[in-house]
């Protein structure tokens, strides 16, 4: 993607003021956007303007805390490349992830945040280094009040965010323990394989304890399905994990 020079917005909660100034990206970076969010090739040159005057670009460190629950929104991220993590924290201090959001995507919970002003229900973070456009909240209304094509993009958003949310729901209620954690390792292991992850890390992905997780992760060790170290999971046997998963 062509670099995008301008100002940087810095998501913050609503009541603190954000670091910004005005920017207006070019109409090769408006394309390269576009390139990530289709839709955008299909407005018309008037809109196209406007997206470029009012959008500032962003890049955000890994570990920044985007926002937290209860906070308001301020600002919708449309991710260009990197790696966000919604989360939902429990009374017990037990974290469960709700989604990712990746290039080409963005936050759901945000722009419903956004739409009814509402406060956002989960937190969430950046994971790997993340650079986005951001649309300030007001605008965000008002494009979604004017324009057909972003009442399209965010009502098949929602669609896409409630299919998954839907099967987070069926995976936490009907399925053991031991067959979350096989498919989660199946699917990482497939990238990265050993797997630099530790006991807690997944833990909090699937909104349990570690202590269940690290018993769960001996008994597979014991069997000689993976092998176990501090921050390193090894799988040895991925057709044993694929049978625990869909069991």
């Amino acid at each position: 993607m062509p670099a995008l020079h301008g100002s940087v917005l810095f998501l913050t909660p609503a009541g603190r003021s954000p670091r910004h100034c005005c920017a207006v990206i070019t109409r090769e970076q408006f394309d390269a956007v576009a390139g990530q969010f289709d839709f955008l090739h299909r407005v018309d040159a008037a809109a196209a303007r406007e997206f470029q005057q009012a959008v500032t670009y962003s890049r955000l460190p890994a570990g920044k805390r985007l926002f937290s629950e209860g906070d308001g929104a301020q600002s919708l991220a449309l991710v260009v490349a990197g790696a966000v993590r919604v989360f939902k924290t429990g009374r017990t201090g037990r974290e469960i992830t709700l989604y990712r959001i990746g290039a080409g995507e963005t936050c759901i919970l945000s722009v419903n945040a956004i739409l009814t002003e509402q406060p956002l229900p989960a937190a969430a973070t950046v994971e790997k280094r993340v650079e986005a456009v951001t649309i300030a909240a007001g605008t965000l209304r008002d494009w979604v009040h004017r324009h057909e094509l972003w009442r399209q993009f965010v009502f098949e958003l929602i669609s896409q965010r409630l299919l998954k949310v839907l099967n987070l729901v069926d995976d936490v209620v009907f399925s053991r323990m031991d067959a979350r954690i096989a498919a989660l390792l199946l699917d990482r292991s497939r990238v990265q394989n050993p797997l630099r992850i530790t006991h807690q890390e997944i833990a909090a992905e699937l909104g349990t304890s570690r202590e269940v997780i690290s018993r769960i992760l001996e008994d597979l060790a014991g069997g000689g399905t993976l092998r176990s170290t501090r921050g390193r999971i090894e799988v040895l046997d991925a057709g044993a994990l694929e049978a625990l998963a869909t069991a």
